[in-house]
């Protein structure tokens, strides 16, 4: 249990580095889902955020309100939850991918 907790970490620390390199005009893709969701299939670069800790976590990540992100979680719910949380934070640049699935598609991805 404690090796998947470092893990974890790390993956996450590993995707606050490389998402603060990255360039401003890129979207940023964040996984809502569940920890054990996303280790079952994942898209591979992509934050996962739990929607309930959104907020917390882009706050800290993201702090240009004008960052594009596009959400996606099993069906789209979750990302509309996540949605809602950050427009009260005064995000503006925020779209629902839909489901994981869909997300690969509008990116051009296979599994």
């Amino acid at each position: 249990m404690k090796i998947k907790r470092l893990i974890s970490i790390a993956s996450f620390t590993l995707a606050m580095l490389f998402s603060s390199l990255s360039y401003a005009d890129e979207p940023v893709w964040i996984d809502v889902r569940t920890l054990v969701e996303n280790q079952r299939d994942n898209i591979a670069g992509d934050l996962r955020i739990s929607h309930s800790n959104i907020v917390r976590e882009v706050v800290k990540l993201f702090p240009d309100r004008e960052t594009v992100f596009y959400f996606y979680d099993k069906t789209g719910g979750r990302s509309d939850i996540a949605i809602s949380a950050l427009k009260l934070e005064g995000y503006k640049n925020l779209h629902n991918a839909g489901s994981i699935e869909e997300a690969r598609k509008q990116r051009g991805l296979s599994q």
